[in-house]
C-alpha cells in the first residue's frame, strides 16, 4: 500500500498550521497607529481563536494515547481533529469571547496610538 498520499496530507496540514501562525504574526505586525479599528478588531479575533486553537490542540493531545501514532488512520484523524478544533476555537471566540476581544482591543489602541 501506498503511504505517500498520507505522508503529503499529513505534511500538508503540518504547512497550513505553520501558514497560519506566520500569517498572524504578519497580521500583527501591519497593525500601526495608521490601522483602522476594524482592522484592529480583526487581528484581534484572529490572534484569539489562534490561541484558544493551541489550547484545544494541547488538551486534546493530553487525552489520545500514542500508541497509534504512526498508523494511516491516526493521521487522518489528527488531520480532521485539527480543523474541527479550528472551527470550534472560531465559534468560541465569536459567542464567548466579546469581553475578552473588547479588552485586548482597548490596550492595543492605547498602546499602539490609534485615535
Amino acid at each position: 500500500m501506498d503511504m505517500s498520499g498520507i505522508s503529503s496530507i499529513y505534511n500538508t496540514a503540518a504547512d497550513a498550521s505553520s501558514a497560519a501562525s506566520d500569517s498572524l504574526q504578519n497580521s500583527l505586525k501591519k497593525v500601526s497607529s495608521d490601522s483602522s479599528e476594524d482592522e484592529l478588531k480583526s487581528v484581534i479575533k484572529d490572534f484569539e481563536s489562534y490561541f484558544v486553537e493551541q489550547v484545544l490542540k494541547e488538551m486534546k493531545d493530553t487525552f489520545t494515547s500514542e500508541e497509534d501514532e504512526d498508523t494511516t488512520m491516526s493521521q487522518y484523524r489528527d488531520l480532521y481533529m485539527d480543523q474541527a478544533i479550528e472551527l470550534v476555537a472560531d465559534e468560541m471566540v465569536d459567542q464567548v469571547g466579546e469581553n475578552f476581544t473588547q479588552q485586548l482591543y482597548e490596550q492595543m489602541k492605547r498602546n499602539i496610538g490609534i485615535e
